[in-house]
């Protein structure tokens, strides 16, 4: 009788912490299926859009020296989840841009990095008209609810003080005016470099658009920032 009485008390302690312990676990599991989602979506990868002309689309270089492809790189190599997709179109205007930003610029992109108004300086075209057309692109991509992020270009010197001083400030107005992250000069530490650029002078080599992307990174991590916290 007592040997059959410790073995009735030894099954009950075993079938009594198989209980508490198969409570738990219905206990411990929800949680952890409800926390999962929130540590994916904080890490998700970010997909940016470069909307810009020859300097986006990397005119005379191997797709995978444009600057896109490089930047995300770079963006990769320092810890970032991001995609950077090429919509760049050699030759492309302000206005050119604004013509096709509906469908350059798909559903599912968190940001934009707007690089237009080269090809507006190069040909003299009113600085009022180019700034108009940058103007409706921030704002038609904010009524999208899609941030953006300006990269600025400079008049050549030989357009004159007059034009160069319009078109100048085209960039740090409407970074003030929509309160965006700017890059003020997109060729900034390349422009007249003969060694960081091809044979016509206008676009940079691989090496020249690398340069681009070391001076760039700093201002695109504080627009990831910005993204991610989602202002």
């Amino acid at each position: 009788m007592g040997r059959s009485r410790v073995v009735r008390h030894d099954g009950r302690r075993a079938a009594l912490a198989f209980l508490i312990v198969s409570l738990l676990m219905t206990l411990v599991t929800p949680l952890q299926a409800q926390e999962a989602p929130k540590t994916a979506t904080k890490g998700r990868s970010l997909n940016l859009v470069a909307l810009g002309d020859s300097l986006t689309a990397g005119y005379g270089l191997p797709a995978a020296a444009a600057f896109p492809v490089q930047l995300e790189a770079a963006l990769k190599a320092r810890g970032h989840a991001v995609a950077v997709a090429n919509a760049g179109v050699s030759g492309d205007t302000a206005t050119g841009g604004l013509d096709r930003v509906d469908w350059s610029v798909p559903d599912g992109t968190d940001g934009v990095i707007l690089e237009l108004g080269a090809n507006d300086m190069l040909r003299g075209t009113d600085p009022a008209v180019t700034e108009k057309a940058l103007d409706a692109i921030v704002a038609r991509l904010k009524a999208r609810g899609i941030p953006v992020m300006l990269a600025g270009m400079r008049a050549a010197p030989n357009l004159g003080l007059d034009y160069g001083k319009r078109f100048d400030a085209i960039y740090p107005r409407l970074a003030e005016r929509y309160g965006l992250i700017l890059y003020p000069f997109f060729l900034d530490g390349i422009a007249g470099d003969r060694s960081l650029n091809l044979a016509d002078g206008l676009h940079p080599t691989r090496d020249g658009v690398a340069k681009v992307v070391t001076g760039i990174l700093p201002s695109v991590e504080d627009f990831l920032t910005r993204l991610r916290k989602g202002s």
